[in-house]
């Protein structure tokens, strides 16, 4: 089933539309399936931070909490 595109025009500045094309050489895919991609993820996709996305990882070592509190690794640092 074909689905009906409008098209749509704007502007990129260059590192970003050479970017977009490497990317799209590189999946053989075209600039515009890169862009719609894009998206219908950032449309559907909620916000994620680096923590939520680690979750599981977060406080699963041992150890200090900061290496801070050992002197020794902050050798070097400051005054």
């Amino acid at each position: 089933m074909t689905r009906r595109m409008k098209t749509v025009s704007f502007k990129l500045p260059e590192d970003i539309d050479k970017a977009l094309t490497e990317l799209a050489r590189l999946r053989k895919s075209s600039r515009s399936a890169l862009v719609r991609e894009a998206l219908a993820a950032f449309e559907t996709g909620p916000a994620r931070s680096v923590t939520s996305e680690a979750g599981r990882l977060v406080g699963s070592l041992e150890g200090p909490g900061d290496l801070s509190t050992n002197p020794r690794h902050m050798t070097g640092f400051g005054t």
